[in-house]
């Protein structure tokens, strides 16, 4: 019989212990929500097409354009010949289509 009341003592303590833990959960404050999260950054700029990146380069006197290349989506790798005749490689920004950089090929 001594046994039992234990038994039940300690199931009880239990019971209560789990039930007073779950009301303790419930009521605690919960996190303020992130008011102060770090803005998120821009969309960038759309990138442009292929035609895009021919038709400005053919406008800033390049012709013969055999190459254009999209690389990481950020430039654009382009072989051509610039006003001189020269074979050039150059890399076009793909969001303005500036040139960044322009070499001559041996």
């Amino acid at each position: 019989m001594n046994r039992i009341r234990k038994t039940l003592s300690v199931l009880t303590l239990g019971a209560a212990t789990v039930a007073g833990a779950a009301a303790l959960a419930q009521t605690a404050p919960q996190p303020a929500p992130a008011a102060a999260a770090p803005a998120q950054s821009a969309p960038a700029a759309p990138i442009l097409t292929v035609r895009q990146v021919y038709d400005t380069l053919t406008a800033a006197g390049y012709r013969n354009i055999t190459e254009i290349e999209l690389e990481h989506q950020r430039a654009y790798d382009v072989k051509a010949e610039n006003a001189q005749g020269q074979r050039v490689k150059l890399r076009v920004d793909a969001q303005t289509g500036a040139v960044l950089r322009s070499r001559i090929k041996d």
